[in-house]
């Protein structure tokens, strides 16, 4: 690899279900950033993948055009990943491979899918490398953390791990040594909950996002199985409203009527008893996780960090400190911090820090 320059400027690009998400990075800095709102009229009449990948380039290069990014002067592009085959975390290169994973046999359907086919056919017209890094399908898990009490429903690596990966960075920067030196537990906190136990820069267990863990502002999180068993026959629901309800409707949401952090303190800070127990018992599960990962790590950890959306939420980083600080010493980073998660992660490759993996040699196999 070359050895580290300045001015590296790295195009970065992550899709959501309504919005593109687009900037532009020169090393660490941000140069311009902007969000494409798609309206629901502009992408019903999207009826294949290959129209949505046509549709959502088009509409990036649009955005290029009018900041007036001059090709040339692009090193990079990367991009947020799609749901792949279950792989190491890392910074991998995209190739065609990749592309058609996303496209035709993703590992469910995400609107993330249509950031590597993006970043691919932008890369490829510019004579120039594109990378994704940690998506939702790393799987790092210890062997032991795989089985559950069922042989048919083996636990699933299912997480936010571009966010837990390059908090696991930050921290590790914060405290000056080495990432593969240290142990941590991390926090993503969203509408989801993903908190991961981190040996050595591998996430070794995690709960899983959308069905494990503490309860979010959306989703259920762990509860009774013979009680879901009963939802599923009881002829209430079909199998899409159950699964929107567990995963979409459950949580604050459930409880208060919002999902939005906001509202629930306004309730609290109005004297609503019952609000506040609601979200003391959210904070209560999040700490309880993370003493559970502290014991994955056999109680061998650095420290503790907390980030996304809810940490800004200072009633909620308050309580969690101070249930965990036995632990380690606890970080915060509020904040998603998506896009610069993933400019860093290609600076590390522009700069030769760390290696960009090729997807078919680490998944095996012919496509399915």
């Amino acid at each position: 690899m070359s050895p580290a320059r300045a001015g590296h400027r790295i195009l970065v690009i992550n899709t959501g279900s309504a919005s593109t998400k687009l900037a532009v990075y020169n090393d660490e800095n941000v140069v311009w950033s902007e969000t494409l709102e798609h309206l629901p009229d502009e992408l019903a009449p999207l009826t294949s993948p290959e129209e949505h990948l046509r549709f959502r380039t088009a509409a990036v290069e649009d955005c290029l055009a009018k900041h007036d990014e001059a090709p040339e002067r692009l090193c990079a592009v990367v991009a947020r990943g799609g749901a792949l085959r279950s792989m190491p975390g890392g910074v991998y290169l995209i190739d065609e491979r990749v592309v058609d994973d996303l496209l035709h046999r993703p590992a469910l359907h995400h609107a993330a899918n249509f950031s590597p086919p993006i970043a691919f056919n932008i890369a490829r017209r510019l004579g120039i490398r594109a990378y994704l890094l940690d998506p939702i399908t790393v799987d790092e898990f210890d062997p032991e953390a795989r089985l559950s009490g069922l042989p048919q429903v083996p636990r699933q690596s299912r997480l936010h791990a571009l966010s837990v990966r390059s908090t696991a960075h930050r921290v590790a920067q914060e405290l000056g040594r080495d990432l593969q030196d240290l142990n941590m537990v991390v926090a993503h906190l969203g509408s989801g909950i993903s908190i991961a136990a981190v040996r050595a820069g591998r996430m070794v267990d995690v709960n899983g996002a959308d069905d494990e863990g503490p309860f979010s502002p959306e989703r259920a999180g762990s509860i009774c199985a013979s009680v879901i068993v009963d939802m599923c026959f009881s002829g209430k629901y079909t199998e899409d409203q159950l699964i929107h309800r567990l995963t979409r409707a459950s949580g604050l949401k459930a409880h208060l009527g919002t999902a939005d952090a906001r509202d629930v303190e306004r309730m609290i800070q109005e004297g609503d008893e019952h609000a506040l127990r609601v979200a003391e018992a959210m904070f209560y599960g999040i700490a309880k996780e993370i003493g559970a990962m502290a014991a994955v790590l056999s109680g061998n950890v650095d420290a503790v960090a907390i980030t996304g959306g809810l940490a800004h939420w200072q009633r909620l980083v308050d309580y969690v400190t101070e249930r965990c600080r036995f632990i380690a010493p606890v970080y915060v980073y509020p904040g998603e911090n998506e896009m610069q998660a993933l400019a860093m992660g290609a600076l590390r490759v522009l700069n030769g820090l760390e290696e960009a993996k090729d997807y078919s040699a680490v998944v095996g196999g012919e496509p399915r």
